[in-house]
Formats: C-alpha cells, sequence, structure tokens
C-alpha cells in the first residue's frame, strides 16, 4: 500500500479576524463568464470574464430565482478552434485550486446540456457532463489542484466527439494555495482532481471565508450516530489547513464497535487517490479525552493506532489504489471506553499530466503570436498540448520535453511581422508562411539548425535576406518570391541540393 502520513496539531489560540468586505487574494481569478459587469456572491467579487476571452457568444438566462452566478454564460460556436482558453498569469511553482462551475438553462433552446472536454494547462483533465445534475435542477462544478509550470497557466474547453452543441461555462474561480497544501503529491507528475471533500454529520455547506481557501465542503450524513464536538479547534498548523467549522461536528458509534462508512458515495474509477481523513476527539477536555482505533480502507489498513484527542489529528494516504465502492472502517482498540469518530474527508483522484511544451517554445510562441496581428483563433494556451488540441498550423513531437517542430499558415492572410525571437524555436524543421500579409524584415535564424524548409513566398518581407540562412546546415528548400527583398543574394544559398525561389516580385542581385 501506498504511505500514510499522520498529522498531529498542537493547540495554540490566536485572534479571529471577520472579514466585513468582499474579499479575494491577490493571485485569485474569480471569473462570472458572460457577465458585463461583475457580481459578488457572498464576500466574494466575480470579475466579467471579457478581459480573459474574446471568443464565443455570451447570454443571460431568465429562469426565475436563479443564482446571480449562474444566470448568465458564455457558449463557444467557433467550430474551426481546436480549444478555447482563458489564460491567467500566475507565480511559476505555486499551487491552485481551479474550479469551473456549469449551468446549461438550456441556452441553446435545447433540453440536453452538450458534453464537451475540459483541459488544465496541457493535460485533459475531465468530460464535461452536466446531464444528471441539470435533469435534478442542479449547477455542476469540476475542481482540481495543479501547480504552474511557468508564469501563466491556462484552462480550456474543447469539442470532442460527443458534442452536439456549444461548449459553455458559467464560472472560473482559481484560487492560490498555501505550499503546505496536498504536499506530500508530486505535482510536478501529477494534478488533483476532486472527488468529494465532506464534513461529516453536518448539514451546513462550508465555503470561503470559513475556508480560506475557497473549497467547497459538502455536508456528508449516513444512519451513524452524530455527535457535536465540544472543543474548538485550531487547524492553522495542519498541512492542509481544512476549516474549523469542518470539526462542529462527527459520525461516531458507540462502544466496542466498529464505525463503517461508505464515502464517497458513488463507485470510483479504476485510478489512484489521494486521502485525507480528519478527526477531533468531542468530549471535553481531560485526561481521559482521547481514544485509538485502527483505520483501514476496503480492508487495507489505513493507519494503525490512530490516537485521536481534542487537539486534532489528520492521516493522508498518497497514490491509494481504489475501485467501485469505497468503505471505511474505524475499529476501536480494546480497552477503549467510546467507540471511534470522523469528522471531515477529501479524496482527489491522481491525474497524470500530459508533460509539458519545453517553455522556451512555449514563449516564442507567445511571443509570435503577439506579433501577429490577427493570429488564428485559437492560439492561446499550451501551443502543443494536448496533441489533438495543438494550436491550429501548429505540428509537435511526441517526447519528454515536447517541441514544436512545424507551423504552417499558408494562405491565413495574416498580418504583422516575424519576430527575432523565432529563432529560439531550435527544434523546428519546417515554417511555412507563405500567401499572407507578412510585412518588415526577415529575422536572423542562425540558430534553427533543424530547420529544412522555409517558405515565406507571397507577403510583404522588405530589406535583405540574412547572410546566416546560409550556414543552415540542412535546409533544402527556401521560397521568398513576390515580396519586396533587395540587395544580393548569400553566395552560400547557391548549392547543390537547395531549391531557392527569390523571383518574381524581388529587387535581388545574383553574387558576382
Amino acid at each position: 500500500m501506498s504511505l500514510v502520513i499522520i498529522f498531529l496539531l498542537w493547540f495554540f489560540s490566536s485572534p479571529f479576524f471577520a472579514l466585513s468586505q468582499p474579499t479575494t487574494s491577490p493571485q485569485d481569478f474569480l471569473l462570472s463568464c458572460g457577465d458585463t459587469v461583475g457580481l459578488t456572491t457572498g464576500r466574494l467579487k466575480f470579475l466579467p470574464d471579457k478581459d480573459f476571452q474574446s471568443l464565443g457568444n455570451t447570454t443571460t438566462l431568465k429562469q426565475p430565482g436563479l443564482l446571480p452566478i449562474l444566470s448568465t454564460l458564455r457558449f463557444f460556436t467557433e467550430l474551426q478552434a481546436r480549444k478555447y482558453c482563458y489564460v491567467f498569469n500566475v507565480t511559476q511553482g505555486d499551487k491552485y485550486l481551479v474550479r469551473t462551475t456549469y449551468y446549461y438553462g438550456g441556452f441553446d433552446g435545447g433540453t440536453q446540456p452538450p458534453v464537451f472536454d475540459q483541459i488544465i494547462g496541457g493535460t485533459k483533465w475531465s468530460i464535461v457532463d452536466t446531464a444528471e445534475d441539470f435533469a435534478n435542477g442542479l449547477s455542476s462544478y469540476y475542481e482540481v489542484v495543479v501547480a504552474a509550470v511557468g508564469n501563466s497557466l491556462s484552462v480550456c474547453l474543447a469539442r470532442n466527439n460527443s458534442t452536439t452543441s456549444h461548449p459553455f461555462i458559467s464560472a472560473i474561480e482559481l484560487s492560490k494555495l498555501d505550499d503546505s497544501l496536498y504536499n506530500t503529491t508530486d505535482l510536478n507528475k501529477f494534478a488533483l482532481s476532486s472527488i468529494a471533500r465532506s464534513s461529516f454529520g453536518d448539514d451546513a455547506r462550508i465555503s470561503f471565508p470559513d475556508d480560506l481557501f475557497n473549497r467547497k465542503w459538502n455536508s456528508f450524513k449516513d444512519l451513524n450516530p452524530v455527535e457535536e464536538n465540544k472543543n474548538k479547534v485550531n487547524t492553522e498548523d495542519f498541512w492542509n489547513k481544512p476549516p474549523a467549522k469542518a470539526f462542529f461536528s462527527s459520525i461516531t458509534t458507540t462502544k466496542g464497535k466498529p464505525l463503517q462508512i461508505q464515502w464517497p458515495p458513488g463507485p470510483l474509477p479504476n485510478s489512484r487517490y489521494y486521502i485525507a481523513l480528519y478527526f477531533q476527539e468531542n468530549r471535553a477536555p481531560s485526561p481521559e479525552s482521547w481514544r485509538v482505533f485502527n483505520v483501514s480502507v476496503n480492508g487495507n489498513t489505513f493507519f494503525k493506532d490512530l490516537n485521536v484527542t481534542t487537539n486534532g489529528v489528520a492521516v493522508c494516504g498518497n497514490e491509494w489504489p481504489l475501485w467501485g465502492q469505497t468503505n471505511i472502517t474505524m475499529t476501536p482498540r480494546n480497552d477503549m471506553p467510546v467507540g471511534p469518530i470522523i469528522s471531515a474527508g477529501e479524496i482527489f483522484q491522481l491525474l497524470p499530466l500530459a508533460g509539458t511544451t519545453f517553455p522556451r517554445d512555449v514563449a516564442a510562441m507567445e511571443e509570435l503570436a503577439k506579433h501577429f496581428k490577427n493570429p488564428p483563433i485559437d492560439w492561446n494556451g499550451d501551443p502543443c498540448l494536448p496533441w489533438e488540441n495543438s494550436w491550429t498550423g501548429v505540428t509537435c513531437n511526441k517526447s519528454k520535453h515536447t517541441r514544436v517542430v512545424s507551423i504552417d499558415l499558408k494562405g491565413f492572410e495574416i498580418s504583422g511581422t516575424l519576430p527575432e525571437s523565432i529563432g529560439n524555436l531550435t527544434a523546428l524543421k519546417h515554417l511555412r508562411l507563405g500567401g499572407n500579409k507578412l510585412w518588415g524584415q526577415i529575422p536572423e535564424m542562425k540558430t534553427l539548425t533543424a530547420l529544412e524548409t522555409l517558405h515565406l513566398e507571397n507577403n510583404q518581407f522588405e530589406g535583405w535576406i540574412p547572410q546566416t540562412l546560409s550556414q543552415l546546415p540542412i535546409l533544402r528548400e527556401i521560397f521568398l518570391q513576390n515580396n519586396n527583398l533587395d540587395g544580393q543574394i548569400p553566395d552560400g544559398l547557391w548549392k547543390p541540393g537547395l531549391n531557392i525561389q527569390v523571383s518574381p516580385g524581388n529587387r535581388l542581385t545574383q553574387p558576382a
């Protein structure tokens, strides 16, 4: 079995500060999609998404009594786009909780919500299928914990083979997490896709500001007895920093009996999971206010001789294999005067990351997109990943460090210039930009030693042909006709095996 880690909280007191104004931290992004002015929900202020997304259409749902955050949405009709991305400026290495919210509301005139993919960074996160929730009058939300591998983080939607209408979204929330949260998972290899987060025995849902990281805790009850806790717990030093309200009540059982719960309520797909369980002794503080029991998951030992006191305790398991219904059993030690007790729990599915596109390539492609006045509409997010959702016209290799190997935008009528940073795409084999409206000087490309074909014909480039093009060792084709180039053609371009076309349309001379 996987490693299980125990964390004990030693009690100390600290003042409680109430938050009276709408609050978001400096590195939080809360977007109300399709909204034009923004809104405040509780103590969270949501911004309109117009500064993060230019694609799609917006609509307002006219359903009476609908929560404001669900009353608007953005839907994407552009069939030629491989993905529709929101891109956020973040701090490399920091970890974030990302939540996407969906409420269909029949925006497209139908009765069945469309099914589509959502993507975090370069990894396909999940399929968005809100049909069951919508049929029950509910919205749907998805959560993932992810580390930023660069200075930006993208949240994207994409069509799949089951998409019959248009992908849509109601809200996006991106909240920065403290370093200690979920720190036993290697977030360079995995993201954590939320399955359940529950407060046991409580009827109320818990969210911000009780949870300072904007996590949502749902109520979980079964047929086991519920008891209120008589002790306050300070969770500041818990690694995962659960809200104190998650300990207000607990599920327990009588003396000598094992405590059994089926949680999460539904069956799980065959995968590996991160499990965090939270416990607190509910009796008034005294020398006898503690209890010891074993914890097992599906019959396998999760933790042995767990000592639960009024100070609270958390137990975490990494890469725990689960499939189907999950049964958690707490078995008391023989000499215990009371039964086991449990206050809250979290469970995440480990989502293997699809890899990363080489950061220098990402930066170069983003710079290229900025220099194009009208790049393809899906040129944001990760340029290569997932493979089936790479940028239009961009081909990448499939390796540990994904690289851009081809850019083919022939005849796209793109205007703008070609930046010097194109030279940072050192794995590029083919650059085909013929038949556009590109202007300015052709940049130096001496670092593109893998380049085989360079097609810049039928544009508006001016100036001279860079001498360094003759230094590219495997360049076999260069098309520059129908531009405004002048000067002398470099000597090194007249060599066997290189197909060079420079006329008509230029004012070039051949070397003497």
